[in-house]
């Protein structure tokens, strides 16, 4: 059996926490800033984390289960 390749996709947008949680980043701070405002750009620029709904599938793309 050849080896399992984890998602590049994945592997770019993804990181594992020390607790094992999954830390993500905020979408849509990349362009069309001007209508949003100070609060919502500051709150888009921390990092936060995957739900737990979703965590299984990003593992299994990560092939860390």
């Amino acid at each position: 059996m050849p080896k399992q390749k984890t998602k590049s996709s994945a592997k770019k947008r993804f990181k594992l926490t020390g607790t094992g949680k999954i830390k993500r980043k905020h979408a849509f701070k990349s362009h069309i800033l001007t209508k949003k405002s100070k609060k919502r750009k500051l709150k888009l620029t921390h990092s936060g984390l995957v739900h737990k709904a979703d965590a299984s599938n990003v593992k299994q793309m990560m092939r860390l289960k």
